[in-house]
Order: C-alpha cells, then structure tokens, then sequence
C-alpha cells in the first residue's frame, strides 16, 4: 500500500478489472432501438468482438484492458465452454435480469498482490434451456427459477473452482487455478486459461495489431512447461507460462461473421473468437491458427476422472519481460504463501480486534466483493452515438435529442477508468449513488482509491458541464440522490481528517452540482424540490420519473429531504475548509442560509401552499400540485420517502465559535434579524463552548417521525427499516387526478415491472439508507439531541439514547449476516443449500426481504451491501462531525 498510494502506480496496473458481463450492456449496443439485451445477447458472446470492453470468468487485465487473461472450464457434457457467466435478460426473467450461477470472491487486498475467488461448476449439462423455459412461464408473484431448483447440485455433484492470484511484482503474477471433485463419482473437467488482447484494431481508430505467439523453446531450467509471448505497443512484452505441456490454441479476438449472420458475411479472419470452444467441444480444429499465433490464446489442461474429493491444479505465472530460470517451483509457493500471509496481515490491522471471528469473516468477504467488483469501464459517448470510421453508422434515432436518444446530452463523457461496479453481473456498469457508498466501505481498506473514484465522478470527462453527474449508462440524465457530498466528508473523516486537497478538488465539483439541483430541480423557486427517479425505483404508486399526470407537477418529501441532507454535507465541508482559510466563510453561510430556506418550505409552505407534512399522521407525503392553481393532491403512502426528512440534521461544531468569528457573527445576525427563518437551529452550550445543531424539521415532528420509524408494526424490522410501512399489509388506494391507485407492502422481490421490475422499495431492507439514518441519529445525539431518550420499538416501554437507537439499528442490519442454530444466514438466499460447503460464503444481496431478511435481487452488491464491513469496523460509530 505504501508503494501504491494512488490509481496509477505500478501495484495497481494489474487487477481484476476484467467485466464478469460485457454482453447486454449500453456500450455494446448499437440498435435503433436501445434494446441493449437483444442487440447483443448471451449467445453472441463467445463468437463477437466487443467494442468497449470484454469479461470472463476470474479475469485480469492492465488498467486499460489491453491484455486479458481469465478461465474457461468445461464438463464435457455443456454445448460450449463456460467463459462467462449465464443469466437472465431483464425480458427473459420474472424479476428482470438474473445471474444463474454461484461464486463467490474469498478474498483480495487492495492492490490485487493477492486474491481469491472461487465459481460452484455442475458436473451435469448446464440447464440453459430449462431455465430460459421455466422462468418464462413465472409470474412476478412467483419465486425465480434458479440453478439449484433444477436439482443439478444435488449430491454435491460439483466442481468448485479456485482461482488464486498472488504478485510477485507489479507485473509478475503467479495464479493457481484448482478445481476440487465435491460429488460422490469421479467426473472429468477441462481447464482452460485463456490470454486475449482486447480488439482496438478493428475501428478505423487504431490499426495497430498486437500479437501472441508460442515460444518454440523455452530455457531448459524450466523444466516442464509451455509459453507464450504477448507484444503490444503501448504495453510492451509479457510472457504467459504454464507448467505443465498444455495444449496450446491460438486464433484471433475477432466476430465469426458467417456463424452470426449468415454465410454471405465476411469474416475478418479465418480464426475467430470462437475458435478455441469448436475445437474443445465440438472437435473441429480448422479455425485454430496453425501457426499458433494471433490475438487470442487457450492452454487446454484435460482431467479426465477427478476422484471424490480430488483437487487438480494449474499453475501459471504472467510476466512482463523476460522468463525466470524456474518459474515454478518452490519460489512460485513461497509467493502464494508469503502474499496470503500479508493480505491476513493487513486485515488483522483493519477489523477491530474485538470484533467476532463470524463478523471478521463477513467484513473480509464484503471488501474482497468490492476489490474483485472493480472494472475498467470504457465509454466515450460522442464515439458511441457517430459511429466509427470502420464500421456501418449508428442509426439516426440514436441521435435524437433525450429522451429519444440515450444519453444524447453526455457527449462529453469519455471514461476509460478503473471504477467500482454495483454488482459486478446485474449491474456492470457505474452508477453514481450507488459508488458513493461503496467509497465510504472501501475507506477503511484503501482510502486512496476512494478519493479518486469520488473525484472521478467530478470530473469534466464525467460531471455534465451544467454541473449534473451521470447516473448510469442506461439515463445518464436520471436524477440519483445527492450523496456526493456526504460520501466525501465521510473518506475525509475515515482516511484521518488529513487530505484538505482532496476536499478543495472535489467541493469546488459540487459547488457545480448544487447549483444544477437549485437551477434545475426547483421548478418555482420555492425551495421544495422536484427529482424524478431519485433512486428508490417504484416506492410509490406511480413512475415519478415518467407518469406525473399531465397539467400536475409533482412536489417530492424526498427530493427536498436529500436536498436538506446535501446543504448540510456542503455546509460540513466549507467549515473544515474555512478552518485554514477564510475565503471560505462566505460559502458556509450561503449554505446556512440555503439550509433555513429549505427547512423553512419543509416546516410551512412553499409559494403555492404546499405542505408536505399531515399534522394528523405524523408523517410527511409527496404531494400533486396542478399548474392552474386549483386544489394539490396529497400522496398518503407512508414509505421511506416521508422519513428522510430524518437526514435533515447538521452540526456547526463548538470550535467554529473561536476560529470562525464571521460565520459566527453571521449566524448570530440571522438568528436576530431573521427569527421565523432560522428557528430550525438549536444552540447548546458545554464547558463554554456553543455548538449550533441545523435541523430540517423541528424535534417534535422528528420525535413523531422516530416513533413511526421505531414501530415494529410499520417500518422496523429485526434486520432494519423497512422501505414501506408493513400497515400496508393488506394494501392502501390513493386518489390520483386520473383515477386510484393501490399499493401493497411488498417485502419481497418486485410484483410489478417499474423500472424493470428487478428491485423492490415496496417493503424490503435496503442497506444504505438504513446506514444513513443511523448516521443522522448520531449526529442528532451529538448536538442538541444529546440526552433524547426514545422507546425502542415504539411502545416498548424500553428508553434509549438515540446512540443506541442507531448502535440497535446497524446491530439489526450486521444480523442479516450471521448463521443462526442451523447454520444459515438470515441473509442467505432461497436457493442456497444447506450445509458447510454452501454456509460458509455469506451472499451480499441487493435488498433484503423485509419480514424474514433473505436476501434478493443482485447477488453480489458489494456494491453498497458492503457498508456491512463499514460498520462492522465501527465506521458508524466514528466521531459525529
């Protein structure tokens, strides 16, 4: 770590970047009608050239993804290698797109010296057609039809494949791959390592081709083993040995047009992509370069009986430059060794020592996920929607302005970044609030690459010059929350309260950021905002994205809440800033001043009386409020939308008193002068210093707020809250202009199709919302809610401190993930069997179900499921600003 302290050293130029899902992205598709699944489906994977990336299974590559390297396995009894991970398209699955397989990553440090990480083979015909078939045939009230279901596993009749990285230098890696005999029969597996270079040469772009070739001879100190050279321009040479006398393959990284689109098409190549998979599983070697060499290259390891409980291994080692005399040998186990021993080393320092070896493992696991969860992402948009200079021109309507046309306003996006991914197969691709999150987990093990990933996002290759950031490949121009702020104070506060630069660099970014939310997102200048999508897809009753009914507009508890929540991270960050500098003072008190405003529209009423709060519930609603002035609607659905006004709570430390003199002055100025406006700030004094604490809404609307929170019968489940009241058990009608609409509490997965139909906010356990109220409560207990004592659960009769409110809430939450007297995890998906080859890999879920805490959706959100590991390192409980 010492040797890495940033993206771009040696350490970090070889990782995990490789996708575990290219196919059915945004980037690859190239159709009129931005049906990405479709235009580049699962069974054009192994025989088309990708355009942006590639993926694999336990794949490498340099930081620009010029050279890869991953397995491919077969059973011989599959119809093609398995290269990739299979799944669902959004179209084909009950619940939108879904992964059908199982890994798991075991574990990785942050500068990939080593990793491991470990796929569930079956032994049997992979189902590819059962599982299109009956999951087709489910409804959405329905359970998904996995790959356990079909009975495939039973008998333990597996592989599991390990895969182990360990550096001996930045640009030596030495990698075991074993795959271990779990059935009671011996079974035969194919191992097949396989190094490509990604196509750069066939675009009109670049056409300088790399090459790969086999080295006819080999030092003889090296005993038994094969090797293949790899040149490149920019990269230069390396070198892929293999132990052993594999049979070599070679062809080239290129689309076999004939097979794809008829025999009339022309193929680039005689030896295309898909040439390695025909001659292993179909025996037809005439597409494999004879001369061995090209741009892709397969070892083919052949096991033909593995005993029960037989471990085979491979071991290779890539090398930029020369070979070694022995490459292998004792030296090559002392490197696995001594890397696992120091990555064992470096945790023991980041898990708390007192934590329990069951939280550790978790912990561990959740930073292994966002290690092995980081993908280079290349997207250069302008290039994306002309076209390039080899290949046919996009259609026209792929250039119509948005929202015919995707992302059409982003062309000045061009990324080519490492960056961390949501779930490395359901979601491949960035999104913007969900990276926040994972920067705050990945702060405790690799602060450095946290900052560059929050910057990253800020940057002019990213950020919209009218200063939005993107949301995601599919809309960049969707609104997310704005939790940028917050996830920057927090890598500040973890990494030490050091880096003043890294918040200069990155405030100035926000600076733009808020000023769009302002100029864009109050419709009316009434400090009650506007948000669309706002990331909690199908909360409430209706698309808020797309179907407020026409001639209404749609005045949101949340986005105004996160706004409140936003302020106050600005406001939090100016302070520190204007600590060493006091040019900063003026922008501390603007957003002081901003925070009153919006607090102000919360407590009263916007320009045209809007109130967002029910006196009679407790609680506050989105409301409709038409354009010609006639009577608003209010939105009664009691959901987390109506208590993140909670966020809404900021402290203005004691020392701003004694080294912040003007905003000092400022504050008590408009304490004086403006006393309706600023009855949402609470002074208390300790030891003869002040501390001002900023709230949205007064204590007693958050009281009545918390007791609604608290109650086991609405929002708080054993394993956190819930993201719709469970009083909805039975289902609510709301009046709309246009008709009624129903909604159901939902704990588990999705019943309806809004935004694909593949999460669910309609009751489950989301993990990091939950973690920001715990968050604000802190930080309410830390200033004028100091002493609060509340029942927890509501009607309970039990009184804490809000501390131990929040200290509750993320115990409920770190649960999820420990084994009960059977042996499972709360957590543990449906489909995952019992017994200590299944329990001993906890499953970072997407959302949790909000009764019984099984996890659903994506399988692998680390992702800002990890936030598990934040607060299993006490990241939670770190001093309140």
């Amino acid at each position: 770590m010492a040797e890495s302290p940033d993206d771009g050293d040696p350490w970090r130029a070889w990782g995990p970047y490789v996708s575990a899902r290219q196919w059915g992205t945004v980037r690859e598709d190239y159709s009129a009608d931005g049906d990405a699944w479709a235009d580049f489906p699962f069974d054009h994977a192994h025989v088309r050239a990708y355009r942006w990336g590639e993926d694999g299974l336990a794949g490498i590559c340099d930081r620009y993804g010029f050279l890869n390297l991953a397995v491919a396995v077969w059973n011989r009894r599959d119809d093609r290698l398995k290269e990739r991970l299979f799944g669902l398209t959004n179209g084909q699955g009950n619940h939108g797109e879904d992964a059908k397989e199982y890994w798991w990553h075991l574990d990785a440090t942050p500068t990939h010296s080593y990793a491991e990480w470990l796929y569930r083979y079956p032994q049997a015909a992979y189902p590819y057609d059962e599982l299109l078939t009956v999951n087709a045939e489910r409804r959405r009230t329905d359970p998904e039809f996995e790959l356990s279901d079909t009975g495939i596993l039973a008998e333990n009749r597996f592989f599991d494949v390990k895969v182990t990285h360990a550096k001996t230098g930045p640009e030596d890696i030495c990698v075991v791959i074993s795959a271990t005999n779990h059935g009671p029969d011996p079974a035969p597996i194919d191992i097949v390592p396989q190094l490509w270079f990604r196509n750069t040469w066939r675009w009109g772009r670049d056409d300088r081709i790399p090459s790969l070739r086999l080295l006819d001879t080999v030092p003889a100190a090296t005993g038994g083993l094969v090797a293949i050279e790899a040149k490149h321009t920019y990269l230069g040479t390396y070198r892929l040995m293999a132990e052993g006398q594999p049979q070599t393959l070679f062809c080239d990284n290129e689309t076999h047009a004939t097979r794809l689109y008829g025999p009339d098409a022309t193929n680039a190549t005689a030896y295309p992509k898909d040439a390695v998979d025909q001659a292993i599983v179909h025996a037809n070697p005439t597409l494999l370069n004879p001369a061995q060499t090209g741009t892709k290259a397969a070892l083919h390891y052949s096991f033909d009986a593995v005993e029960p409980g037989q471990t085979v291994t491979v071991r290779l080692r890539l090398r930029a430059g020369a070979m070694p005399d022995r490459p292998f040998g004792r030296a090559f186990e002392a490197v696995i060794r001594d890397r696992k021993v120091e990555a064992d080393r470096f945790y023991a320092e980041v898990i708390p020592a007192d934590v329990s070896d069951e939280d550790r493992h978790v912990a561990r696991r959740a930073f292994a996920g966002l290690m092995w969860g980081k993908q280079l992402y290349r997207y250069n948009v302008a290039q994306w929607l002309d076209g390039d200079p080899a290949s046919e021109p996009p259609p026209p309507s792929r250039r119509a302005p948005e929202p015919f046309g995707r992302n059409t306003n982003w062309r000045n996006l061009a990324l080519a970044d490492v960056i961390s991914m949501p779930d490395e197969w359901e979601y491949p691709w960035f999104a913007s609030w969900d990276l926040a999150f994972h920067c705050v987990a990945i702060a405790h093990i690799d602060p450095a690459f946290a900052k560059e990933q929050l910057r990253l996002i800020c940057r002019e290759w990213a950020q919209h010059p009218s200063g939005q950031l993107p949301a995601y490949e599919w809309a960049f121009s969707d609104v997310n929350p704005p939790v940028h702020a917050w996830a920057v104070w927090r890598v500040f506060e973890l990494d030490g309260g050091w880096d003043r630069d890294f918040l200069i660099r990155v405030f100035g970014k926000l600076l733009l950021n808020f000023a769009w939310w302002v100029n864009r997102k109050d419709a009316d200048d009434s400090n009650l905002f506007e948000g669309g999508f706002l990331g909690m897809d199908n909360i409430t009753v209706f698309d808020r994205s797309r179907d407020v009914p026409n001639g209404w507009r749609l005045e949101q508890s949340d986005a105004t809440s996160w706004m409140a929540f936003f302020t106050l991270s600005m406001l939090r960050i100016a302070l520190e800033l204007a600590r060493e500098d006091d040019a900063w003072d003026d922008l501390a008190t603007t957003f002081v001043e901003r925070f009153f405003a919006i607090s102000a529209a919360m407590d009263a009423f916007g320009h045209d009386s809007v109130s967002l709060w029910d006196e009679t519930d407790g609680f506050f609603y989105d409301v409709l409020v038409p354009n010609d002035g006639s009577p608003t609607t209010s939105l009664p659905v009691r959901s987390l939308v109506g208590l993140l006004p909670l966020l809404g709570v900021g402290i203005a430390p004691d020392w701003t008193t004694t080294e912040l003199p003007d905003f000092t002055e400022r504050l008590r100025w408009l304490r004086r002068n403006r006393p309706a406006e600023t009855d949402s700030i609470f002074v208390t004094t300790a030891e003869g210093a002040a501390q001002a604490t900023l709230m949205a809404i007064p204590p007693e609307r958050h009281a009545r707020l918390l007791t609604r929170m608290l109650d086991e019968r609405e929002f708080l489940s054993h394993f956190g809250i819930r993201s719709l009241s469970a009083a909805y058990r039975g289902g609510s009608t709301v009046r709309l202009p246009s008709g009624e609409l129903s909604i159901t509490y939902t704990p588990g997965e999705s019943d309806t199709g809004l935004f694909g139909g593949n999460s669910n906010w309609r009751g489950p356990v989301w993990m990091p919302v939950n973690v920001l109220l715990a968050d604000a409560l802190r930080v309410y207990a830390a200033g004028a809610g100091a002493g609060l004592r509340v029942e927890f659960p509501s009607g309970s009769g039990t009184l804490l401190d809000l501390g131990e409110v929040a200290d509750q809430l993320e115990g409920r939450l770190v649960a999820l993930f420990r084994p009960g007297p059977d042996g499972r995890r709360p957590s543990d998906p449906r489909d995952h069997l019992s017994g200590p080859l299944w329990s001993v890999h906890p499953v970072f879920s997407e959302y949790f179900h909000g009764d019984t805490g099984v996890g659903l959706g994506a399988t692998h959100q680390t992702g800002w499921t990890a936030l598990v590991a934040h607060l299993i390192c006490g990241g939670g409980r770190k001093p309140a600003p």
